[in-house]
């Protein structure tokens, strides 16, 4: 997984100019349990994860607790194909990762559009296949639904905050971000259905390059940034009334322990990075199988209201064996 961690999606490597000038120029807005420690890199920053639920396990650690007779074989053989899936996925982020470092070089906002218009991409695609799925009656886990939702409600206001900033005030960035997020969607569509650990990872790569971006931006920017007044869309997105979808999302947090506080563009910023964050576990945990609920759902004190009875299925393929076998199983 290092390899993840390697390179920068949404920034180029040369340190970013002073944003000052060219943001004045474009707003003007006014100013306005248990406690664990998650390192996503060596030389980042810790971002702390307070209240956190346990920890989830990953495909890999999954596959070497297998104890059947035929376990070793099968866990040798997932290792491969995990191994290979993620391979992929890391070729195909690095790959985008140099297309967009020669096209925004040192256009950072202009980029940050791109990428968080792309970003919701996924979340929609996994919610696609799962309603799909629940047409056929071969889904009715709510948790993965409402996850995903909230995970896209949040990369939209990370877009809303881009396009404040002046990020899509060119006609090609805009061309270029909707064009890469409707080939992205069929893509992951396909992928999700038949592999859901691949697509899970692949958007892990992703949420893990936004993290370590947008660390590094406010490292270089953060001096420039806190003086700079917070886009009015972040300030109400992030100390609104209404923060359920917010809370949703950060399925590793029980709800109501992270409550920003937003009083410039820094703060905004801060927030976007630790979003990524608790965006590349979610997306960790959703590659074990049947491992995702809703952070809500915890505060349910009744375990019989957990939802390990209600049909799910992993892929398309899985999805058709069980409808196959569900159907003989009632005419006997």
């Amino acid at each position: 997984m290092a390899a993840i961690f390697s390179s920068s999606l949404f920034v180029s490597s040369s340190l970013p100019k002073p944003l000052s000038s060219s943001y004045s120029r474009i707003h003007k807005a006014p100013q306005l349990f248990r406690a664990r420690s998650l390192l996503l890199q060596d030389k980042e920053e810790k971002v702390i994860v307070q209240d956190s639920f346990p920890s989830k396990t990953s495909p890999l650690h999954s596959a070497d607790k297998s104890t059947s007779g035929n376990s070793i074989n099968t866990s040798a053989f997932e290792k491969r194909i995990i191994k290979v899936e993620q391979s992929v996925n890391i070729f195909l982020t690095d790959s985008v990762i140099k297309i967009l470092d020669t096209l925004y070089h040192d256009r950072h906002y202009a980029r940050f559009f791109v990428l968080e218009t792309i970003a919701r991409v996924p979340y929609f695609a996994f919610m696609s296949v799962l309603h799909m799925y629940e047409s056929f009656g071969w889904w009715r886990r709510a948790d993965y639904l409402k996850v995903h939702f909230a995970e896209s409600w949040n990369e939209m206001h990370h877009l809303l905050i881009m396009e404040e900033l002046g990020g899509n005030a060119w006609w090609f960035d805009r061309f270029l971000a909707q064009h890469i997020a409707i080939f992205y969607y069929i893509m992951t569509v396909l992928m999700y259905a038949v592999s859901p650990r691949m697509a899970y990872h692949f958007s892990e790569c992703v949420e893990s390059h936004a993290f370590e971006t947008y660390d590094k931006f406010i490292k270089v920017q953060g001096d420039e940034l806190k003086k700079m007044p917070a886009p009015e869309v972040a300030v109400n997105y992030y100390t609104g009334d209404d923060l359920y979808l917010f809370d949703e999302f950060q399925t590793s947090r029980v709800p109501n322990s992270r409550r920003p506080k937003i009083e410039n563009l820094y703060d905004v910023f801060v927030n976007i990075r630790d979003d990524e964050a608790e965006h590349c576990k979610t997306m960790k945990a959703c590659q074990t199988h049947g491992n995702l609920r809703s952070p809500h759902s915890y505060a349910e004190d009744d375990d019989s209201s957990v939802c390990a009875l209600e049909a799910d299925c992993e892929g398309i393929v899985d999805c058709i064996k069980k409808s196959v076998t569900s159907n003989a199983a009632k005419v006997k």
